[in-house]
């Protein structure tokens, strides 16, 4: 009798969890779909709120910005953390442990602090706010989640599977084109989806490294709620929900191949 009780908490404990965390989700995803203005009675569904945010021109070129610096911010954080990873794991020289330890400081620091601290340094430079130094910020912070992923790839990775291909001739850049790359990209392209959903949903850095004509689709969203929450808010929050659980699911299943 107690295990079944115990068993049944468990149970309340866990929806009690999910829907405290998806309940409000679903909540603004049912009221995108209101016939009504109001957020308090659902007066029916209509898909009117998404037409006219489509037809919004300053929503349109926030979308634009915000997919091309977390594209670009994605790419180039890939590159770098695979390259850093390498380096990392693969070789050993002075202040190894100091830069390891560094990697993690983007992750943990508050990015309030990392935001005042790049505009402060972009300010010092006199570069202007915009698409360049967003991109660089968001490079900044998406890069240890590619590099850790694929740190945790290499550290089981056969070295003598290289070996065997060397010693039949293969250069190390065939070996690395045709084998190691092979092997380590699930790990790369889940850490630069992870990376992409990140920099797409990013709100402080934007307010402070943006520009008169680079705002991303966040602080779109932040601007208009100032004005009350409407159906069309929550037809743009819905959409970014729906595009960052994509992102994220196709990352986790690129986990879970990797890991058979």
């Amino acid at each position: 009798m107690n295990s079944k009780l115990s068993k049944g908490s468990e149970r309340a404990y866990i929806l009690f969890i999910f829907a405290f965390l998806y309940v409000p989700i679903a909540i603004i995803i049912m009221y995108s779909f209101n016939s009504a203005k109001s957020n308090i009675v659902f007066g029916g569904i209509t898909f009117d709120w998404y037409t006219k945010l489509f037809n919004d021109d300053d929503v349109i070129t926030a979308l634009v910005n915000s997919l091309t610096i977390a594209t670009l911010s994605t790419a180039i954080s890939a590159i770098i953390g695979t390259v850093g990873a390498f380096g990392l794991k693969r070789y050993n020289f002075k202040g190894k442990a100091v830069i390891s330890f560094l990697v993690y400081i983007p992750i943990v620091i508050p990015e309030i602090i990392m935001g005042i601290s790049l505009l402060v340094f972009f300010s010092a430079l006199n570069i202007n706010f915009g698409i360049f130094t967003l991109v660089l910020a968001h490079t900044t912070f998406c890069i240890p989640f590619v590099l850790i992923n694929v740190k945790s790839r290499l550290a089981d990775f056969d070295l003598s599977i290289e070996e065997a291909a060397m010693d039949l001739g293969a250069s190390k850049f065939t070996v690395f084109r045709t084998i190691t790359l092979p092997l380590i990209l699930p790990a790369v392209v889940s850490g630069a989806m992870l990376a992409f959903a990140l920099s797409l949903d990013d709100v402080i850095i934007n307010i402070f490294l943006s520009g008169p004509e680079s705002t991303t689709l966040p602080i779109k969203i932040f601007s208009m709620i100032r004005f009350g929450l409407s159906p069309e808010i929550n037809a743009l929050c819905t959409i970014m929900l729906v595009t960052t659980f994509v992102v994220l699911l196709l990352s986790q299943g690129i986990k879970l191949k990797k890991g058979k």
